[in-house]
């Protein structure tokens, strides 16, 4: 998770997060290389009193600055491209869960299950215990099988919310009256933590999400708790 200070983006938790981080960097590089060909171009010109009539009047420059361009911006939006259609992806998922904003909590129903499903609200912040985080614990964790495709269905009660766990590399607009879907694969166990990412009331900051993968084994003898509590 995000911690005080820190520059970069979360660790990558699954496969399309750790595209994504690749591409943040592919990307941060071109830009670093074009500042300082700028900044090289704009001190050479200021600080330098000759002047050579061929770079003031060539086509040939001109030619390779129309060019240039245009290949760095292809070299940008291939990759681009590509992890888009990674993450519209959607084959043969082994759970879905539908995710159902609410003001101002989550809740969630595991589809593939008869009666499975359950609220899930913020841990105020006297009733914490230690070792949980402020603002982003919730009483019902969101638990998935770690190395398993996951669907997860999208859609809100009320007004706009948007359900996003960065380290996931998953973020979906919640609308009332329409499902949106989207898919991960969690690469490894633990606790994944989210919040709302759509402006959608007083207590917007107060809905945060909890993603715990865990081993398939530990899974299924959780959802059977779960079913003989239910």
């Amino acid at each position: 998770m995000a911690h005080p200070s820190q520059l970069g983006l979360q660790d990558a938790a699954s496969p399309v997060m750790e595209e994504l981080l690749h591409f943040h960097d592919h990307a941060l590089m071109i830009v670093l290389l074009i500042s300082v060909l700028v900044l090289y171009i704009i001190v050479s010109m200021v600080s330098t009193k000759l002047t050579d009539k061929y770079i003031l009047d060539s086509q040939e420059i001109e030619i390779v600055w129309t060019i240039l361009p245009a290949v760095i911006l292809i070299m940008i939006a291939l990759p681009s491209l590509r992890i888009l259609y990674l993450m519209d992806e959607i084959n043969d998922p082994h759970l879905t869960i539908k995710a159902m904003g609410h003001q101002w909590y989550w809740s969630y129903e595991y589809t593939d299950y008869e009666d499975l499903g359950f609220d899930s609200y913020m841990v105020p912040t006297q009733d914490l215990t230690p070792g949980q985080f402020r603002l982003l614990e919730t009483d019902h964790r969101m638990v998935i099988p770690m190395e398993s495709p996951i669907r997860i269905l999208v859609s809100a009660e009320d007004v706009l919310h948007s359900w996003a766990v960065p380290a996931l590399g998953v973020k979906m607009d919640a609308v009332p009256g329409r499902l949106n879907q989207t898919a991960f694969i969690a690469s490894r166990p633990g606790v994944f933590y989210g919040q709302c990412s759509e402006i959608c009331g007083a207590n917007h900051s107060f809905m945060p999400i909890v993603v715990e993968a865990v081993p398939l084994e530990h899974f299924e003898n959780w959802s059977s708790l779960m079913l003989e509590d239910a």
